[in-house]
């Protein structure tokens, strides 16, 4: 029997003084205006039950989001001016602005509440810092330990019921101490969207994510604060998945960070196409995005490292995280790395200590440095240039100081790809075949960008698109040209058979 196609779309009906949400189908005709009621006229509901019903509901009335969705970056990988990159989310109804690092090595999204204990009042990165308010937006409802948001994040840890307020809470701290914890709200997440050269953020979806009410650590201090981290992360309770499961945006997200003075960069959700990208498996079942990293390779020789240094477990292994501003190499393995380098310019430079840290003085370029393979599972290998490893200091006399960069895990056989290594480079988590690519590039330029929704049958193709500069947001534009975008513009799309 064929099938039918067709669209409902809602209405209100009043009887009795009571109003009842009815369903009007469109479709093969003829058809009849059936009414059904979303509870029975005979019985009181739970308001929480009511607004339960409302949230479903309201992920669903979707705008169709024709474009790619795109967050311009601001920030820098150099620990001496900057050290994170940050982008610009918009929440709530009226829409509030607030700043976010960009963190793939965690999964939620949170934003300093009203009321914190221990937030920054104040950003040293010359940004105005907000702190979102609940009952402040008109489209905002609070997350309870019943609501099935809440389970999402049970497994993974992102979630907890907090038994007193019978909220669903969290409590996260971070590799370097800082800790941050409070409650989830559900939200409108207003999408910015780029088609041809046209920004737009008449788009939107409903979105869960936290509300932190207090700070400890570095998260206190006011130097680099932002209003709260964005994590990338592919558990349920991420953004990424959050959309991706709503069929809004495709599972696959890409970054090219600017590794030069002017810092910034470009994060899409969707898949920077570039000839050239090599691609890794990520390791499965792993809370973060795990490599597996084979060995390590300079001037075309292979270091002798165990092997065990590379394994994965809870940990151990070789995690990629936007959120670390440097790099850090298993503790088996970064002696036979410094060593290596060191000989490798031996007869050029002259070695020195710095506070533990291996340094050279140079009189030339640091090109005369070589370049580093990380090799991986599949054949895939990523080179890291001089200033991928190594970083300036103050010089001596005239003379040049380039120390490495890369740090030891001091007792751990685990090694993180933070920023440093990352930089100038197109990287893309296509979670869709649980693999992670790369090739280097020049972020300063214009990227190729596919997008592909699996949930509808409707397609748009935009050409030749970038991201234009306005002076609300001129620190956080960056180019970026449209490939393709494969994207659903249906609401509640049903099959009759």
């Amino acid at each position: 029997m064929p099938a039918y196609i067709f669209a409902g779309i809602f209405i209100w009906a009043v009887f009795s003084g009571d109003v009842f949400p009815a369903e009007l189908v469109f479709g093969e005709f003829p058809r009849s205006l059936t009414l059904q009621r979303a509870f029975p006229n005979d019985r009181r509901v739970d308001m929480r039950q009511l607004k339960a019903r409302d949230r479903v509901r309201h992920r669903r009335f979707l705008q169709s989001v024709v474009g790619v969705v795109g967050f311009p970056l601001a920030g820098s990988y150099d620990p001496y001016t900057v050290g994170l990159y940050y982008t610009e989310v918009t929440l709530g109804s009226p829409p509030q602005k607030f700043y976010v690092q960009i963190d793939t090595g965690s999964d939620v999204l949170w934003i300093d509440c009203t009321q914190c204990s221990g937030c920054p009042l104040s950003s040293g990165l010359n940004i105005q810092l907000n702190s979102y308010d609940p009952a402040s937006s008109s489209t905002a409802s609070i997350v309870n330990c019943t609501d099935p948001e809440c389970s999402l994040g049970t497994e993974s840890s992102d979630s907890a019921c907090n038994n007193q307020t019978k909220q669903c809470g969290y409590q996260f701290t971070y590799g370097d101490g800082s800790g941050t914890s409070g409650y989830y709200v559900s939200d409108v997440f207003h999408l910015e969207t780029v088609v041809g050269n046209t920004w737009t953020t008449n788009n939107s979806a409903t979105v869960v994510f936290g509300c932190s009410v207090q700070a400890t650590g570095d998260l206190t201090k006011s130097d680099r604060a932002v209003d709260g981290i964005f994590g990338f992360g592919q558990q349920p309770l991420s953004v990424v998945s959050q959309l991706a499961s709503l069929g809004i945006t495709p599972q696959v997200f890409s970054h090219c960070l600017r590794g030069d003075s002017a810092g910034g960069g470009i994060l899409v959700l969707g898949e920077i196409v570039e000839p050239g990208i090599v691609y890794t498996p990520l390791v499965q079942s792993q809370p973060h995005y795990n490599l597996n990293m084979e060995g390590i390779s300079i001037n075309g020789q292979t270091l002798s490292i165990p092997s065990s240094a590379f394994a994965t477990s809870s940990t151990s292994g070789t995690i990629v995280d936007s959120g670390t501003t440097l790099a850090y190499l298993a503790e088996s393995a970064y002696g036979p790395f410094v060593d290596a380098i060191s000989n490798a310019v031996s007869q050029q430079v002259s070695p020195l200590l710095s506070k533990g840290t291996q340094c050279y003085l140079i009189t030339s370029s640091v090109n005369i440095f070589p370049n580093v393979s990380l090799n991986f599972a599949g054949g895939a290998s990523m080179t890291l240039k001089p200033d991928d490893y190594l970083l300036q200091q103050e010089s001596i006399n005239g003379d040049q100081v380039w120390c490495i960069g890369i740090q030891k895990t001091d007792g751990q056989e685990l090694t993180i790809l933070g920023d440093m290594v990352l930089k100038d480079k197109i990287i893309v988590y296509d979670l869709a075949h649980q693999r992670l690519g790369w090739v280097s590039y020049d972020c300063a330029s214009s990227v190729n960008v596919s997008t592909n929704t699996s949930t509808g049958s409707n397609t748009n193709t935009i050409n030749s698109g970038q991201f234009p500069s306005s002076s609300s947001r001129s620190t956080l534009t960056r180019r970026v040209t449209v490939l393709s975008a494969i994207i659903i513009v249906s609401l509640l799309t049903r099959i009759i058979y």
